[in-house]
Protein backbone atom coordinates (compact mmCIF):
# COMPACT_ATOMS: atom_id res chain seq x y z
CA UNK A 1 0.00 0.00 0.00
CA UNK A 2 1.29 3.53 -0.65
CA UNK A 3 -0.18 6.37 1.04
CA UNK A 4 -0.36 9.88 -1.52
CA UNK A 5 -0.93 13.04 -0.19
CA UNK A 6 -1.61 16.28 -1.47
CA UNK A 7 -0.60 19.41 -0.31
CA UNK A 8 -2.20 23.23 -0.90
CA UNK A 9 -5.17 21.85 -2.86
CA UNK A 10 -7.28 24.26 -1.04
CA UNK A 11 -6.26 28.06 -2.04
CA UNK A 12 -7.68 29.76 1.41
CA UNK A 13 -5.96 26.92 2.97
CA UNK A 14 -2.45 27.75 0.98
CA UNK A 15 -2.77 31.06 1.82
CA UNK A 16 -3.46 31.17 5.72
CA UNK A 17 0.38 29.55 5.69
CA UNK A 18 1.73 32.06 3.03
CA UNK A 19 2.33 29.66 0.32
CA UNK A 20 1.83 30.10 -3.04
CA UNK A 21 -1.22 28.59 -4.96
CA UNK A 22 0.34 25.24 -6.96
CA UNK A 23 -0.22 25.51 -10.75
CA UNK A 24 0.45 21.43 -10.49
CA UNK A 25 -0.61 19.18 -7.72
CA UNK A 26 1.70 18.84 -4.52
CA UNK A 27 2.48 15.23 -3.87
CA UNK A 28 4.20 13.78 -0.58
CA UNK A 29 4.20 10.31 0.48
CA UNK A 30 3.57 8.28 4.67
CA UNK A 31 4.42 4.99 5.11
CA UNK A 32 2.04 2.60 6.34
CA UNK A 33 3.19 2.90 9.38
CA UNK A 34 1.54 6.50 9.44
CA UNK A 35 -1.71 4.95 9.08
CA UNK A 36 -4.20 5.33 12.28
CA UNK A 37 -7.17 3.62 12.08
CA UNK A 38 -10.23 1.84 14.11
CA UNK A 39 -10.63 4.72 16.96
CA UNK A 40 -7.38 4.44 18.31
CA UNK A 41 -6.06 7.11 20.06
CA UNK A 42 -3.28 9.63 18.98
CA UNK A 43 -0.04 9.76 21.31
CA UNK A 44 1.21 13.47 21.53
CA UNK A 45 5.08 12.90 20.02
CA UNK A 46 8.26 14.50 22.28
CA UNK A 47 9.68 16.04 18.88
CA UNK A 48 7.22 18.03 18.50
CA UNK A 49 5.60 21.27 20.49
CA UNK A 50 3.17 22.16 17.75
CA UNK A 51 1.30 19.26 15.87
CA UNK A 52 -1.99 20.05 13.67
CA UNK A 53 -4.76 18.81 12.23
CA UNK A 54 -5.41 18.86 8.78
CA UNK A 55 -9.10 17.30 8.01
CA UNK A 56 -9.11 15.77 4.70
CA UNK A 57 -11.09 13.75 2.23
CA UNK A 58 -9.23 10.34 1.62
CA UNK A 59 -9.59 8.21 -1.95
CA UNK A 60 -8.81 4.45 -1.74
CA UNK A 61 -8.00 2.95 -5.08
CA UNK A 62 -9.76 0.49 -6.32
CA UNK A 63 -7.82 -0.97 -9.51
CA UNK A 64 -4.38 -0.76 -10.70
CA UNK A 65 -3.63 1.75 -13.05
CA UNK A 66 -0.76 3.75 -14.70
CA UNK A 67 -1.01 6.54 -17.30
CA UNK A 68 -4.35 6.49 -16.31
CA UNK A 69 -6.44 8.95 -18.74
CA UNK A 70 -8.79 11.76 -17.47
CA UNK A 71 -11.88 10.00 -19.39
CA UNK A 72 -11.17 6.76 -17.13
CA UNK A 73 -10.49 8.36 -13.89
CA UNK A 74 -12.89 7.72 -12.06
CA UNK A 75 -13.10 3.68 -12.56
CA UNK A 76 -9.64 3.89 -10.37
CA UNK A 77 -11.54 4.82 -6.97
CA UNK A 78 -15.50 3.71 -5.42
CA UNK A 79 -14.71 4.79 -1.77
CA UNK A 80 -13.85 7.96 0.45
CA UNK A 81 -14.17 8.61 3.89
CA UNK A 82 -12.08 11.48 5.99
CA UNK A 83 -8.54 11.22 7.63
CA UNK A 84 -6.12 13.71 9.44
CA UNK A 85 -3.15 14.61 8.14
CA UNK A 86 -1.41 15.50 11.61
CA UNK A 87 1.92 18.01 10.99
CA UNK A 88 4.15 18.50 13.40
CA UNK A 89 4.62 22.54 12.08
CA UNK A 90 7.53 23.87 14.07
CA UNK A 91 9.49 20.89 12.33
CA UNK A 92 7.98 21.63 8.67
CA UNK A 93 8.61 25.04 9.26
CA UNK A 94 12.95 24.66 9.97
CA UNK A 95 12.45 21.88 7.05
CA UNK A 96 11.13 24.36 5.16
CA UNK A 97 13.58 26.98 5.74
CA UNK A 98 16.47 24.99 4.73
CA UNK A 99 14.86 23.67 1.31
CA UNK A 100 14.65 19.98 3.30
CA UNK A 101 12.29 17.36 2.99
CA UNK A 102 8.74 17.58 5.10
CA UNK A 103 8.82 13.69 6.36
CA UNK A 104 10.13 14.08 9.46
CA UNK A 105 7.09 17.07 9.85
CA UNK A 106 4.13 14.75 7.92
CA UNK A 107 5.20 10.97 7.71
CA UNK A 108 5.49 10.00 11.15
CA UNK A 109 3.77 7.20 13.21
CA UNK A 110 -0.10 7.76 13.34
CA UNK A 111 0.23 10.69 11.61
CA UNK A 112 -2.24 9.48 9.38
CA UNK A 113 -6.05 9.09 11.18
CA UNK A 114 -8.43 6.81 8.75
CA UNK A 115 -11.89 6.90 8.54
CA UNK A 116 -14.54 3.89 7.72
CA UNK A 117 -14.87 3.84 3.98
CA UNK A 118 -17.99 4.67 2.29
CA UNK A 119 -19.19 4.20 -1.33
CA UNK A 120 -19.63 6.76 -3.60
CA UNK A 121 -23.26 5.09 -4.33
CA UNK A 122 -24.03 6.34 -0.88
CA UNK A 123 -23.15 9.84 -1.34
CA UNK A 124 -25.72 12.35 -1.21
CA UNK A 125 -23.76 14.29 -4.01
CA UNK A 126 -21.00 13.00 -5.90
CA UNK A 127 -19.74 16.74 -6.88
CA UNK A 128 -19.93 18.34 -3.82
CA UNK A 129 -19.06 16.22 -0.83
CA UNK A 130 -18.60 17.51 2.28
CA UNK A 131 -16.85 17.26 5.30
CA UNK A 132 -15.88 18.41 8.80
CA UNK A 133 -13.83 18.16 11.71
CA UNK A 134 -14.83 18.48 15.12
CA UNK A 135 -13.21 19.27 18.32
CA UNK A 136 -14.92 18.24 21.65
CA UNK A 137 -18.39 18.27 19.63
CA UNK A 138 -17.72 21.75 17.64
CA UNK A 139 -17.22 22.22 14.37
CA UNK A 140 -13.09 22.67 14.11
CA UNK A 141 -12.44 22.59 10.30
CA UNK A 142 -15.51 21.77 6.97
CA UNK A 143 -14.86 22.05 3.48
CA UNK A 144 -16.38 20.53 0.38
CA UNK A 145 -14.67 18.30 -2.68
CA UNK A 146 -15.77 21.92 -5.18
CA UNK A 147 -13.53 23.54 -3.46
CA UNK A 148 -10.38 22.04 -4.44
CA UNK A 149 -7.97 23.14 -6.94
CA UNK A 150 -7.45 19.33 -8.51
CA UNK A 151 -9.94 17.28 -8.70
CA UNK A 152 -9.83 13.77 -7.64
CA UNK A 153 -10.02 12.53 -11.66
CA UNK A 154 -6.84 15.14 -12.12
CA UNK A 155 -5.15 14.03 -9.22
CA UNK A 156 -5.52 10.16 -10.59
CA UNK A 157 -4.20 11.13 -14.02
CA UNK A 158 -1.21 13.34 -12.39
CA UNK A 159 -0.55 11.15 -9.91
CA UNK A 160 -0.67 8.06 -12.34
CA UNK A 161 1.86 9.38 -14.58
CA UNK A 162 5.10 9.10 -12.15
CA UNK A 163 3.63 6.18 -9.63
CA UNK A 164 1.80 2.79 -10.92
CA UNK A 165 -1.23 3.10 -8.49
CA UNK A 166 -2.52 -0.12 -7.03
CA UNK A 167 -5.76 -1.63 -5.25
CA UNK A 168 -5.68 -0.46 -1.97
CA UNK A 169 -3.93 2.87 -2.21
CA UNK A 170 -4.91 5.84 -0.40
CA UNK A 171 -5.00 9.50 -1.35
CA UNK A 172 -5.24 12.19 1.15
CA UNK A 173 -6.81 14.85 -1.25
CA UNK A 174 -5.98 18.21 1.20
CA UNK A 175 -7.10 20.19 4.27
CA UNK A 176 -9.40 23.11 3.60
CA UNK A 177 -8.60 26.37 5.86
CA UNK A 178 -8.63 26.23 9.29
CA UNK A 179 -5.89 23.55 10.45
CA UNK A 180 -4.88 24.54 14.03
CA UNK A 181 -3.09 23.44 17.06
CA UNK A 182 -4.42 19.89 18.92
CA UNK A 183 -3.85 19.47 22.90
CA UNK A 184 -3.80 16.43 24.86
CA UNK A 185 -7.36 15.34 25.98
CA UNK A 186 -8.86 16.93 23.02
CA UNK A 187 -11.69 14.55 21.02
CA UNK A 188 -11.71 15.06 17.05
CA UNK A 189 -14.91 13.44 15.33
CA UNK A 190 -14.50 13.25 11.21
CA UNK A 191 -17.65 13.59 9.41
CA UNK A 192 -18.75 12.55 5.73
CA UNK A 193 -22.00 14.59 4.36
CA UNK A 194 -22.91 14.39 8.35
CA UNK A 195 -21.94 11.06 8.82
CA UNK A 196 -19.15 10.41 11.44
CA UNK A 197 -16.43 8.09 10.50
CA UNK A 198 -14.20 8.12 13.04
CA UNK A 199 -13.27 9.63 16.39
CA UNK A 200 -9.91 10.07 17.94
CA UNK A 201 -8.39 11.62 21.37
CA UNK A 202 -5.62 13.22 21.67
CA UNK A 203 -3.25 11.24 24.24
Amino acid sequence: MKIFCIGRNYALHAKELGNAIPESPVVFMKPVTALLKNNLPFFYPEFSEAIEYEAELVLKISKNGKHVQSKFAKDYYDEITVGIDFTARDLQSKLKEKGLPWELAKAFDQSAVLGEFVSFDQLKNKDEISFSLLKNGSIAQEGTSKDVLFTFDELICFISQYFTLQAGDLIYTGTPAGVAKVAIGEKYEGLLEGRKVFECEIK
